[in-house]
């Protein structure tokens, strides 16, 4: 007998185990392996932009929550809030100042919803209109601290002009960096850039402008109104 005839031919795998006259599905890949199985798609609740942004903020936030608790301690220490002799704040003008910067928060939701909708000159009518209102409201601010001042309130003057001009123009400063973060982003808005699925810059600048309108009411009844 040839010695080829004594080779064992090749086992073939064997085929599917049928189930009720039906054959099984094969089981899910499980990842991990060397076989080019990939894991499950899993996506975060927050992307980067949001978890970044919650970083920031929360930073701001204990920053303003120590510069609120020291004007605190100060106006509880003082005899007289406000001292004799020293001008009021204009509560009736910041009033409606303030009114301005919530209007600007809401042209920024309108901004971006019309950003979900692809709708380009809606985005950067209240793109413009956010920063146009942000700018009313720093001029306005602007024009009410050269009164004071030209009424004696300054920073030499004991711990009630101190604690103003560091508490409002910590706040002025965010606004200013917020506007310079709006120009740039309807700078790319205007060139088509956030049409296309990259709204990661708009999304951040969105929600830091929401922030410092935010907290800006915080600071009006804090300093202004108790």
């Amino acid at each position: 007998m040839s010695p080829l005839a004594l080779e064992t031919p090749p086992r073939r795998p064997p085929a599917a185990r049928r189930t009720n006259g039906r054959t099984p599905p094969p089981p899910p890949p499980t990842g991990g392996g060397d076989d080019g199985e990939r894991d499950p798609a899993w996506r975060p609740p927050l992307d980067n932009v949001r978890v970044a942004m919650l970083f920031l903020i929360a930073g701001e936030v204990m920053f303003f929550a120590a510069f609120v608790s020291g004007f605190f301690v100060l106006r509880m220490a003082a005899p007289l809030w406000p001292p004799p002799l020293q001008p009021r704040l204009p509560v009736a003008v910041t009033g409606l100042n303030t009114l301005v910067l919530l209007g600007s928060s809401a042209a920024m939701v309108t901004a971006t919803r019309a950003l979900v909708a692809g709708n380009r000159a809606r985005l950067l009518r209240f793109l413009s209109l956010t920063a146009g209102l942000g700018a009313l409201f720093l001029v306005v601010q602007g024009y009410e601290w050269m009164r004071l001042i030209g009424y004696g309130l300054t920073m030499s003057s004991g711990a009630y002009g101190a604690t103003f001009y560091t508490l409002i123009g910590a706040h002025a400063a965010h606004v200013v960096g917020a506007l310079v973060w709006l120009g740039v982003t309807l700078t790319l808005a205007a060139r088509g850039r956030f049409l296309d699925g990259r709204t990661a810059i708009l999304r951040a600048c969105a929600i830091y402008w929401h922030f410092v309108v935010a907290l800006w009411p915080v600071l009006y009844v804090s300093v202004y109104l108790v």
